[in-house]
């Protein structure tokens, strides 16, 4: 069956194009880190749709895409500002790393030696540790407009021995938003030592508004997967990679996120409490972006596609999001109030070597570029 090869009329693509002010990209201050100011950077096409980046973690705080009548929304889940950030840190939007995801125990193996990490989600160490590439504050190297796209350069320099991983890494990520209604992520980082890198963007979607109050279980989701990753109870990958056919993890085609997440036969979703899976993409790593997932709103129109070279994506459907936080325009962010799609290297690949490798070694470039391509439906 080829993917994404979908029957329905109502999944006709359209776009919608509106006539407003020229691309810009607008620097302001977003908030205060102690006594640094915490910049942000607005994007904004010719199309009015606009995403403001913030320093702290290199976030994509804000994103702004048209409906399918061209009314504007923000689409994604964060805080309203630099208290949120900090007091009640979710990942909303971040740069996940030095890891993004988990590593086993905190601890893996290079060359002979072997390196502990800060433990900070159960047992295991998740997203770079306890102060992660998410905690920090990044320099805004390059902002640009006009062409094609608008974009905003930040770069971090993570000391040798940060959070326990090897290597002094130098790491930039260009945000770039095009006139088609595309939001570009482009990574490289380069080492001082033998490392392990997996980078990716931890944004939480929701399609029909960040204050609509409508949840994400009818969204309609397909994933370019045959397999996915089960985890054990500490959801580190057990090393299968297990056909998607005949379970609830099976996106290859649409379904709504809500029709299968309560089966409560199924020992993943339990684990989970929920999705929050890795899934083995099709395409493999590759040097171009490949279309691996799709995602739909049909109250808004609105279309997400996730195009990357990453050979693997996480999908979490918002599991542990409790009500324990308040977010922008005073919305309560609650369980399934969201959802994240992250393009990355599998888990814990360390220490699994019949996974792709996420070693970067001194001379090598780490490389990765994603792509969220919104469109709408009638």
């Amino acid at each position: 069956m080829a993917f994404f090869n979908l029957k329905l009329p109502l999944f006709m693509v359209v776009f919608v194009v509106m006539s407003v002010d020229a691309a810009e990209a607008k620097r302001e201050i977003f908030g205060e880190l102690g006594p640094e100011p915490v910049e942000a950077v607005v994007l904004t096409n010719s199309q009015g749709a606009s995403a403001r980046v913030i320093a702290y973690g290199a976030s994509l705080q804000a994103l702004s895409m048209p409906d399918r009548n061209g009314d504007m929304a923000d689409v994604v889940l964060s805080h309203p500002d630099m208290e949120g950030f900090v007091s009640t840190p979710q990942y909303f939007g971040v740069t996940a790393g030095r890891y993004a995801n988990r590593i086993a125990g905190g601890r893996f193996s290079l060359d002979g030696k072997q390196y502990q990490l800060p433990i900070n989600n159960g047992a295991n160490s998740l997203h770079g540790g306890t102060r992660g590439l998410d905690k920090v504050l990044w320099e805004i190297s390059a902002v640009s407009s006009g062409g094609d796209e608008t974009s905003v350069t930040l770069s971090y320099v993570s000391p040798d021995g940060d959070q326990g991983y090897p290597g002094e890494l130098t790491t930039e990520v260009t945000y770039a938003l095009t006139e088609d209604n595309k939001l570009f992520m482009r990574y490289q980082a380069t080492t001082t030592k033998p490392t392990v890198v997996n980078l990716t963007n931890h944004t939480y979607f929701n399609l029909a508004g960040a204050n609509s109050g409508q949840s994400i279980l009818n969204h309609f989701l397909e994933i370019d997967a045959d397999h996915f990753l089960p985890t054990d109870v500490g959801a580190i990958p057990t090393g299968e990679l297990r056909s998607v056919a005949d379970t609830p993890f099976d996106f290859r085609s649409p379904r709504t996120i809500g029709e299968r997440i309560t089966d409560g036969t199924n020992e993943q979703l339990l684990i989970g409490r929920g999705y929050d899976h890795n899934y083995v993409l099709n395409s493999g790593v590759s040097e171009q972006p490949q279309l691996a997932a799709r995602l739909s709103n049909h109250y808004s129109g609105r279309v997400l596609e996730l195009w990357t070279t990453e050979p693997g994506v996480q999908f979490y459907s918002g599991n542990f999001l409790d009500a324990s936080v308040v977010g922008k325009n005073d919305q309560i962010y609650r369980q399934s109030s969201a959802l994240c799609l992250e393009p990355q290297h599998f888990p814990d690949s360390p220490n699994q070597p019949d996974f792709p490798s996420t070693r970067l070694d001194p001379g090598e470039v780490y490389r990765q570029t994603s792509f969220f391509r919104f469109s709408t439906i009638p």
